[in-house]
């Protein structure tokens, strides 16, 4: 990394603080993927915050499992998640260490590597639907389970790097309820994006499940 403002890691403790202080500050923050091929850089635009064991839209609502170990900290680390047997997901932990907490990366601006992101995702239109949405934007980053729990707060080599970037302006920042939360976390207005942005995904509310009957 370079003694370049934009380019400087985000510290740890900037992770290590209120989920929904840490959500907005994100917007504008670069996200940087390092492949085989070469690194994918992205702005972020859009982002949900989940706070843990008091937030009935989170993994971690009902305590700790196997699979939401990693939002119970430290700070500054990636949770990787699989959902609806087809997608992964990627959120970034918030502190403190113990109490789950974390940002889920919902969209962003490809600023480089776009022929690597395309090459995985050749259903976009164009390049403000490379990473348009959560699974999308961990599909044309090549993010998968093998990466939760990654550290993006170190120097060392590592696949994935935050740097500072350009923070949103906060007269663009809006928010609003979460994609797709149902029940009482369905108006928890954390949903955090840039105003106007074109590689903001679409709001879509909660649709409840319909369920199956047996004739008997």
């Amino acid at each position: 990394m370079t003694d370049e403002p934009a380019r400087t890691l985000l510290p740890r403790d900037f992770f290590d603080r209120p989920v929904v202080d840490v959500a907005p500050d994100l917007l504008g923050r670069t996200l940087v993927r390092h492949t085989p091929d070469g690194p994918i850089e992205l702005r972020l635009t859009e982002v949900e915050a989940y706070d843990g064991e008091s937030d009935p839209g989170s993994h971690a609502y009902r305590g700790r499992t196997a699979r939401n170990a990693t939002m119970f900290g430290p700070p500054g680390h990636a949770y990787v998640y699989f959902i609806y047997g087809m997608w992964f997901s990627i959120n970034l932990v918030c502190g403190p260490e113990g109490k789950a907490s974390a940002v889920l990366l919902r969209a962003g601006e490809i600023l480089t590597g776009a022929t690597l992101a395309a090459g995985r995702r050749p259903k976009a239109r164009n390049i403000n639907e490379l990473a348009k949405g959560p699974a999308r934007l961990a599909t044309a980053l090549d993010i998968d389970r093998s990466l939760d729990g990654t550290d993006v707060c170190t120097t060392a080599a590592t696949p994935i790097s935050i740097l500072h970037g350009t923070p949103a302006p906060r007269d663009r920042v809006r928010n609003g309820p979460r994609t797709g939360v149902g029940g009482d976390g369905a108006d928890h207005p954390w949903r955090y994006w840039i105003d106007g942005d074109p590689t903001v995904s679409r709001y879509r509310p909660h649709t409840p499940r319909r369920r199956t009957t047996t004739a008997t």
